[in-house]
């Protein structure tokens, strides 16, 4: 049986020589790949001045770029999505279903009102089309701009439109990027290029791109790709010890800047058991919080702080509504949450051995591999949250919300709130704990192109702010006029 080839694109030159075998994640697909240290020397730009074609542009030609992309990437016509769509089946960590509609979607990226509200909201148009000046309190007249780098992007692979949304964020800041696929997606980018090679081979957006798949941890060709002199930035998507990988490199001149792993949580308030139509909606809502891309992203919740209480009344008022929730769940639609490809057998064995515990918990689900809801008995969490994964969640009975203060830390990213009056009570509090993201519950998967992330503003640091200061004697006080002490 011959294996997949997945070329190597530098900058508009689609290479399919030096073929070497690797292997996806999980070891469910092997296949071929240009042997990246036998293009080293060509990976990165080299002189940042070949950064000015990108200038020739204007931000209305970038989008204009983007929806002829967009158009370009209609899954129903364009066979390198379909390719690599057929292949990330056996290496993505979702089921087909989710990541087929996750291909279908990717064009919904590239609109043009899409783009300009997160440029807009992100870095400004106006600092990427030019200098932006200002007159300061001395008569200094001072100016602003933000310019590209040459940028290496470590991508994630836990969900398809990563690849896309780190190419969008790329061309709107006229930067230069190479993109080392990830091994549980190792398509997706390379057909977006592919696309890209196509449509406009010459075009300066095409030039700018390169994707490269190298096992990560590759010593010898990292320590010479990650330096000052052929990148300004790393843009890091990964786990713990990837992200301790990463950091030996980063040095004067060159950036880190890190979307590393975090967990997510959820709360619900009591007013939600005020009526069974409010029960029935907060269950759906968290069912898709728990269920979205089978619970393989950061945003997805694993821990629940119910306030049902904790008396009698309480626990069977939490164990009806995780009845609702785990039947909210399996009812989802399976262009996003189906059965997990493959329960961990590590939280298997967990959630198995609580059943024999039924005083302390209740467990709903999960003999099938389906997935689980947890309903502690005890106003604590399962010793094993930080594991919680494939569609399995546990909801924690508490009295008061300030009860979950002490849970939430600098890993909680998303934090999924229901119902909404509460939010006033706790938006200002959660975020000195270590909370990034307060979401209206259900819409923890809905992540925002304008909004910050993981409490950084991406966008921002990957450009570069200059500033151009200008003064005379007349506007400004001279430092060398000044009287002698």
């Amino acid at each position: 049986m011959s294996h997949p080839i997945a070329p190597m694109i530098i900058r508009g030159e689609v290479i399919t020589d030096n073929l070497i075998e690797v292997g996806g994640r999980g070891g469910d697909l092997a296949f071929l790949t240009p042997d990246a240290r036998k293009y080293i020397d060509r990976l990165p730009l080299g002189n940042p001045t070949k950064l000015a074609d990108l200038y020739e542009l204007s931000f209305d030609d970038i989008l204009d770029y983007c929806v002829a992309l967009g158009e370009r990437l209609d899954f129903s016509k364009n066979r390198y999505l379909q390719e690599a769509c057929e292949l990330s089946f056996l290496t993505a960590p979702t089921t087909p279903t989710i990541v087929k509609a996750s291909y279908m979607g990717l064009q919904n990226l590239l609109s043009r009102p899409f783009i300009t509200e997160m440029v807009e909201s992100t870095v400004g148009v106006k600092y990427l089309e030019g200098w932006v000046p200002q007159t300061l309190l001395d008569g200094t007249q001072l100016e602003v701009r933000c310019f590209g780098a040459r940028t290496l992007h470590i991508v994630a692979g836990n969900a398809v439109a990563l690849s896309l949304w780190t190419i969008i964020r790329n061309m709107v800041l006229r930067s230069d990027a190479i993109i080392k696929a990830p091994s549980n997606d190792p398509f997706t980018a390379l057909a977006i290029a592919r696309t890209m090679v196509d449509m406009a081979p010459d075009h300066p957006l095409t030039k700018h791109l390169t994707v490269a798949y190298w096992k990560g941890g590759d010593q010898e060709l990292e320590q010479r790709l990650y330096q000052p002199q052929n990148l300004e930035k790393i843009v890091a998507w990964g786990g713990f010890a990837s992200m301790k990988h990463v950091t030996r490199y980063i040095q004067p001149g060159l950036e880190l800047i890190s979307l590393d792993p975090k967990r997510s949580a959820s709360i619900i308030g009591k007013d939600t058991f005020a009526s069974e139509a409010s029960m029935r909606e907060a269950a759906v809502r968290l069912a898709s919080d728990i269920g979205a891309i089978n619970q393989k992203g950061c945003v997805c919740a694993r821990s629940v702080y119910v306030q049902s209480g904790t008396d009698e009344a309480g626990l069977e008022r939490l164990n009806t509504f995780g009845q609702y929730v785990y039947e909210a769940m399996l009812g989802l639609p399976n262009t996003i949450s189906t059965t997990p490809k493959s329960y961990d057998k590590n939280l298997k064995a967990h959630v198995d051995a609580l059943r024999l515990d039924d005083e302390w918990y209740k467990v709903i689900g999960g003999k099938e591999g389906e997935g689980a809801i947890i309903c502690s008995q005890i106003p604590e969490p399962v010793s094993f949250s930080t594991i919680l994964d494939d569609r399995t969640a546990n909801l924690v009975p508490v009295d008061e919300l300030s009860e979950m203060l002490d849970a939430v830390d600098a890993y909680t990213q998303t934090v999924g709130i229901y119902p909404e009056s509460i939010k006033d009570q706790l938006k200002d509090v959660l975020p000195l704990h270590g909370a990034q993201r307060i979401v209206s519950l259900g819409y923890a998967a809905a992540m925002k192109f304008a909004a910050p992330q993981d409490s950084l503003e991406p966008m921002r640091r990957m450009g570069k702010w200059i500033s151009n200061q200008i003064a005379t004697p007349e506007t400004s006080p001279a430092p060398w006029l000044r009287p002698s002490i």
